[in-house]
């Protein structure tokens, strides 16, 4: 019987055929498939790559050649050129959709999509593990899923692709997961409700890690955070993450200020970035911007999906003035964000792992905070926390947060 899959040496053969601008026809011809297979497969598996010319640098620009702009003797610089306009090659959104067998490849300084059997296949083995091992969701994750979409799909009969978008900082899993979810009859919408139903094939699938912003990571990788302390070493740095009580239920967003190991603690519904977001609005409301600056000039935190939206935090609402800076520490190294880590430990004492925060209030957490935060600690001269937080950043604006010195 003949294999329904591509094999490596068919994607090597679909390469070869492109470097020699064979025709789709041709290809699928030469590895005995259909013609759509190979479209398809091209088109599902391209690389893009940012690469110049011989002897000019990556450049896409559509000023580039004449440009009215660039100071005589400077190399152009888009991320500040406001004049800057994106150029994408018009050949690219017709077959064969990527630039291994163009005669200018070597010329041009656009950004270039490729086809890489290698880079095909190992991609192609990964979605094949990880579409074989199944759903990972808590019976709370799901039902903040239904309380969502089910006043937006059967109610109101939108699509999941208009709620997920609108939605996009609460409904922490992708358009496709939903699908995926509603086809296995794990969610309260069923397919019956959708107005026009968008067509995925149907595999169960091990939840991925999501990003709302993909580009997250771009200039805030932890590199970036090394290189900006190196430029500004007397700045203060707070560091931010997530304490879970049980998997799907209320969790902690904890703020970390290293300069004085005070932290504060929010308690949050979900675990999404919404939560994330509406806790610093609030925090910017009570304390005014100026201040709001000077307590979060930069922030270092992790890769969690419910802080993959950067710039709703940075940037002040409906406003283009930025208020604090994010990077993110490299997966699965805590320990580059440590001072923070050592104070969960502190937190644990009080709610060890597994327990459920769900009983608990604002007011609790601020209790347990305040303790926390009076504890005096050797390496601060046998000082609080909060009593160096106080001198550094005045005593009013601990106690606006609820967190108060404890005997």
């Amino acid at each position: 019987m003949k294999n329904k899959h591509l094999s490596f040496g068919g994607r090597l053969e679909i390469e070869r055929g492109l470097k020699e601008n064979l025709s789709f026809k041709q290809i699928a011809k030469n590895i005995e498939k259909d013609c759509t297979t190979v479209s398809k497969e091209i088109r599902n598996h391209i690389t893009f790559k940012n690469s110049g010319a011989i002897g000019r640098p990556f450049l896409d620009c559509i000023n580039r050649h004449n440009c009215e702009f660039k100071t005589k003797g400077t190399k152009c610089n888009p991320k500040i050129c406001e004049h800057y306009q994106k150029e994408i090659c018009k050949n690219l959104s017709k077959p064969p959709y990527v630039c291994n067998g163009c005669p200018k490849k070597s010329t041009c300084t656009l950004s270039k999509q490729i086809y890489d059997s290698t880079y095909a296949f190992k991609e192609y083995k990964d979605n094949l593990t990880e579409a074989r091992t199944g759903i990972a969701y808590s019976e709370k994750e799901i039902e903040n899923l239904n309380n969502i979409l089910i006043p937006l799909v059967k109610e109101q009969k939108q699509s999941i692709h208009h709620a997920v978008i609108n939605k996009k900082n609460k409904i922490m899993c992708s358009e496709k997961e939903i699908y995926n979810l509603i086809d296995l009859g794990v969610l309260k919408v069923r397919n019956i409700d959708l107005t026009r139903k968008v067509r995925y094939k149907i595999t169960p699938k091990n939840k991925s890690s999501y990003k709302i912003d993909k580009d997250c990571l771009n200039g805030r990788k932890y590199e970036d955070y090394i290189n900006f302390i190196k430029e500004n070493p007397d700045i203060n740095v707070v560091e931010m993450d997530t304490v879970e009580g049980i998997k799907g239920g209320k969790v902690l967003l904890t703020i970390h200020f290293v300069n004085c190991s005070f932290m504060f603690a929010f308690l949050r519904e979900h675990n999404d970035a919404q939560s994330v977001i509406d806790i610093f609005n609030s925090i910017e409301n009570k304390v005014k911007i100026n201040t709001f600056k000077r307590l979060f000039p930069v922030i270092l935190t992790d890769n969690g999906p419910e802080f993959s939206n950067p710039k709703e935090i940075e940037f002040r609402r409906k406003s283009d003035k930025q208020r604090t800076k994010i990077f993110y520490c490299e997966p699965g190294r805590p320990d580059q964000k440590g001072s923070c880590e050592v104070n969960h430990e502190m937190i644990r004492r009080i709610l060890p792992k597994g327990t459920s925060f769900d009983n608990l209030t604002q007011d609790d957490i601020n209790k347990m905070m305040s303790h926390i935060n009076s504890y005096k600690r050797k390496k601060l001269n046998n000082c609080s926390p909060l009593q160096l937080f106080s001198v550094m950043y005045g005593q009013n604006i601990a106690k606006q947060f609820g967190i108060i010195e404890i005997n």
